[in-house]
This record gives structure tokens, C-alpha cells and sequence, in this order.
């Protein structure tokens, strides 16, 4: 019990070997046992088919069926008999006539006397005999065939057998051949063992099986804890780990250990990141309501690369405080620039008063203090919050030295929105991506908003550059950008116009005409 309780107890590695010797020894021992028992009932056989041949050619020597004739028969037989032993090798040569009394013995004192084994089997049928049984000299393997006259009547029978000591001697004269075959086998499977054993101690770094399932739990643990997705891919494009956080924000897309990545229904751009068509840091991808950034990084193990790995961060409403933090900002710049246009009006109020002309300064505050872009804007422009958003577009176009300009067709009547999320959404990123593209040169907007039962109809031109031809279609990937990087993720406002208008069955174009064109249709939700 206390070695098997030290070996349940030893290394990963003593166990494998002792165990690989064990299943060596057991395999080499009953190989051994069965060439043995196969060897041993070969040469029984073999012994016996002797016995029978010499007892067959000792009952068809004619002196014998003569000597059967005689008073005393033993007198020619027992010579003969001895002389059959002496020459074959036989342990002995009984000769018996049909009543079972012996004729010829190795013991002459047994002359005359009843066979000690039966061979009533041999008299009556008249067929040999081959078998194994115990006599006067002990153990033999023997054969016994009939003796017959001229007539062919069974008048005696011959017994020749072989000790089973002499063939046991026999085995043993082929046994060291097949010790030395046993050893060698042995210390093949030792050496063998002892390789084995030596590469799993290298594959699993040593580690105890404990300390293997310690890590797998672990491993489990933090996989399946984090907030993050991990997704990893080996060399063949295989998924080969995906943790429930990765499952979580990739919704309705199924994807299972061991399954190659271009079976799964993916968008073009998650394809990409993920399949590394699309290299590099931090990459935006977009995933139904979900902004994702998809970080890939190779994994080596020992030097040698094995594959991927993919995390996965949801950064959706960081993309939204981001953009209301960009509007605010937006409408702070613009504040900021009319409390800046204001000061300069009031200066002007100040010095006409003091000059005493009280008419001119009454003018002057009429004038301005009807705001005729604004006054327009809300007769045009209905509701609020798009209002709003316009208003504060056109003071940040003016700061970047551009002008915002409404057409005379845009009408979009209180209430008719809904929720203006969208919308706020549409127009503010068109209007940006606009200013944007004239990069503070002067230069004008046109925009157009049109609203009716069947939604939103919106129309941003700028005086700038246009876009490539190439890029008509890029410009609405997530990520695609022209403009340098600066701080947070760049290329998204186009992808997510697109994203809202696909959603409510609505389009986003663009065309070059003195500029670019975008033209986009946001429907209306459809009611419950």
C-alpha cells in the first residue's frame, strides 16, 4: 500500500513511466507465457507423433506378429524391444498382447503383468492413439497403435512414450533465446519510457497534473470573467477560444471553438480585422448598435507563432459622450463667438450714445437684434433640437471661416421628427464632415432638411475638394478617414450616418458637383 500510495503520489513524469513499464512488462510477460504454452504443445505434439511413428514401425516388424505364435512370446520381444528403446531414444517400448498382459517392458519385473494405462481403445478399434498419461515411469507423452496378424486381427498393441521431463528439457533448450528477445524488448521500452517521459515533462513545462487543471480553472476563470471579448484564431483561421463576453457583444452571430472563420457570417469589415486583411491598432468596427475596437496580436509559444489573438471592447457609449461632448463644445465655440460678436455690437451701442446719436444707436440695436439668419432658420426649421444643432453648426462653420447656408426649400414642421435622435445624428454628421472637408478655408454649406409623414430628406454640399471617384463608396466604411488622426477614434461619423439611415430602410449617397454632395433619406419609424 505505501508504493502505491508513493507512486499515486510522485511526478507526472515517474507516474507515466511507471506506468509505460508496467503496461512493458505485462505485455512482454504474457508474449512470453503464450510463445511458451505454444511452444510446449508443438512439442508435445511432436514427441507424440515420434512415439507413434516408432510404435508403428515396432508392430509391423514381422517378428513380432510371429513371435505372438510362440509359448513365450516375451523372449523375442523384450529383446527387441530394449533394442527398439536403446536405438530411437524412447523412454520406452511395451509390447502387450490383446488381454493387456505386457510382453516387453524397461522394468522386466512388469513382464507379464496388466498394462498400469488402459488401451482398450487401441484392441477394439483397431485406430492409434496419440496422448499424455502417467504409467510405471511416470509422465509420458506416448502412442499406441495395434498389432495385427496376417489376417488383419487385432491380436496385441505397441506403446512407445517420451518422458515429460525430456520434452520440458527440450523447452528449455529454446528458452534463452527467448529471455534474451524478453530483455531486449525491455530495455527498448525502458529507453523508449524514458524519451516519453522526458517530452511530456517539455510539453507541459514541468507542470504536475494538479497544477495543470490549477491553470485550466484559472484560465476558465479570468477568460469567462472579463468585461473585454477574447477571441483567439490559430494559424488556420480556426476559432479555437471565444469567451462569453465575445459571444455577448457579437449578438446574434454564432461562433463555436473549432470553427473556421470563413464560415461565419460577418460583416466585411469585422472579416478583416479579425481575419488581419485589416492591420493595425485600435481598429472601429461596427456591429449592429455596438461600436467595437478589435485589437489583433500574434501569439508565440516558445518561439514559434501559433496563431491570434483578438480583444474586443465596446466603446459605443464612449463614441456617444464623445460626440455630445464634441457638440457641446461645438455650441460653447459658437457662444463663445457670439458673446464675442456681442461685445463688439455693444461697443458700438456705447459710442453712438456718447456721440448723442440716440437714433442711430436705436437703428443699430433694431437691426441686429433681429438676427436674420436665426429668424429664418426657426420659420424654416420647426423643431427645436434640429434647430439647435443648425444654429450651432453655422457659428462653428463662421469660426473655421466658412459659411452655412439654408435653402430656401428646407421645411421641417414641429413634432413631425418624433424622436430626433436620428436626425440630430444624420444632419450633425454631414454638416461636420462638411466643415471638415473645407479644413478652414472659406468657402460655403448648403444645406437642405425636408421633413414629411414618410421622414427626413437631407442635402449637405460644400465648395471643397469633392471626393475621388475610388473613394465613393469607401467613405462610409468605419475607420476610412482623410483627414490626420487626432485623439479618439477617427472615420466613424459617415459609418454611423449610414448605419442609422440602413436601419430604417432609409440610404446615404454622395456625388461631386463643385464639391461633395451628400444626400441621405432617413424614413420614419414605423408605428406599433
Amino acid at each position: 500500500m505505501c508504493s502505491v500510495r508513493r507512486v499515486r503520489d510522485a511526478s507526472l513524469g515517474t507516474q507515466l513511466f511507471v506506468l509505460q513499464m508496467v503496461i512493458v512488462i505485462l505485455a512482454v510477460g504474457a508474449t512470453a507465457g503464450v510463445w511458451a504454452e505454444r511452444m510446449r504443445e508443438q512439442l508435445d505434439a511432436l514427441h507424440q507423433q515420434r512415439a507413434l511413428a516408432i510404435a508403428q514401425s515396432v508392430a509391423g516388424l514381422p517378428q513380432v506378429r510371429e513371435a505372438f505364435k510362440l509359448p513365450h512370446p516375451e523372449t523375442v520381444l523384450q529383446p527387441l524391444a530394449m533394442s527398439v528403446q536403446h536405438e530411437t531414444g524412447a523412454d520406452y517400448v511395451v509390447v502387450a498382447n490383446e488381454q493387456q498382459k505386457r510382453y516387453a517392458h524397461p522394468n522386466s519385473s512388469l513382464i507379464g503383468k496388466q498394462l498400469s494405462t488402459d488401451g482398450t481403445v487401441v484392441l477394439r478399434t483397431g485406430r492409434s492413439w496419440v496422448g499424455t498419461q502417467t504409467g510405471t515411469i511416470g509422465t509420458t507423452v506416448r502412442g499406441k497403435t495395434p498389432i495385427r496378424d496376417e489376417y488383419g486381427n487385432v491380436i496385441g498393441l505397441v506403446s512407445v512414450g517420451i518422458l515429460e521431463t525430456t520434452v520440458v528439457d527440450k523447452l528449455g533448450d529454446t528458452l534463452p533465446p527467448l529471455v534474451w528477445t524478453a530483455l531486449a524488448v525491455l530495455l527498448a521500452g525502458l529507453t523508449l519510457a524514458a524519451l516519453i517521459t522526458a517530452r511530456v515533462r517539455r510539453q507541459t513545462f514541468g507542470l504536475e497534473p494538479r497544477e495543470i487543471a490549477a491553470l485550466l480553472e484559472q484560465r476558465e476563470g479570468v477568460l469567462h470573467g472579463v468585461k473585454e471579448g477574447v477571441l483567439a484564431l490559430d494559424l488556420g483561421g480556426r476559432v479555437t477560444l471565444v469567451n462569453d463576453a465575445a459571444r455577448d457583444l457579437l449578438g446574434d452571430v454564432r461562433i463555436q471553438e473549432g470553427e473556421e472563420l470563413s464560415r461565419i457570417t460577418l460583416s466585411g469589415r469585422m472579416r478583416d480585422v479579425l481575419g488581419g486583411a485589416d492591420p493595425g491598432e485600435d481598429r472601429v468596427v461596427l456591429h449592429g448598435e455596438r461600436v467595437l475596437v478589435l485589437n489583433r496580436t500574434p501569439v508565440s509559444v516558445r518561439g514559434q507563432h501559433r496563431g491570434w489573438v483578438v480583444t474586443l471592447r465596446d466603446r459605443t457609449q464612449l463614441i456617444q459622450l464623445a460626440r455630445e461632448l464634441h457638440d457641446t463644445s461645438s455650441a460653447t465655440e459658437a457662444l463663445r463667438a457670439q458673446a464675442h460678436e456681442f461685445a463688439n455690437r455693444m461697443h458700438t451701442v456705447v459710442g453712438l450714445l456718447e456721440l448723442g446719436e440716440h437714433e442711430a444707436a436705436i437703428g443699430y440695436i433694431t437691426r441686429t437684434a433681429r438676427g436674420p439668419y436665426a429668424t429664418g432658420l426657426r420659420e424654416r426649421v420647426q423643431e427645436p433640437t434640429l434647430a439647435a444643432l443648425l444654429l450651432a453648426k453655422s457659428a462653428e462653420a463662421a469660426e473655421r471661416g466658412a459659411r452655412l447656408v439654408l435653402s430656401e426649400d428646407s421645411s421641417v414642421p414641429e413634432g413631425l421628427l418624433g424622436d430626433p435622435h436620428d436626425a440630430v445624428l444624420v444632419v450633425g454628421n454631414l454638416v461636420a464632415n462638411a466643415i471638415d472637408a473645407l479644413d478652414g478655408a472659406e468657402g460655403t454649406i448648403e444645406v437642405s432638411v425636408q421633413a414629411d409623414a414618410g421622414g427626413l430628406r437631407v442635402r449637405v454640399g460644400d465648395s471643397g475638394p469633392g471626393i475621388a471617384p475610388d473613394l465613393v463608396e469607401e467613405v462610409f466604411r468605419e475607420g476610412f478617414t482623410t483627414k490626420a488622426a487626432r485623439s479618439g477614434p477617427r472615420g466613424l461619423g459617415l459609418a454611423l450616418t449610414r448605419q442609422a439611415c440602413l436601419r430604417r430602410g432609409g440610404w446615404v449617397r454622395v456625388r461631386n458637383s463643385g464639391g461633395a454632395v451628400f444626400t441621405a433619406l432617413l424614413p420614419a419609424k414605423a408605428r406599433s
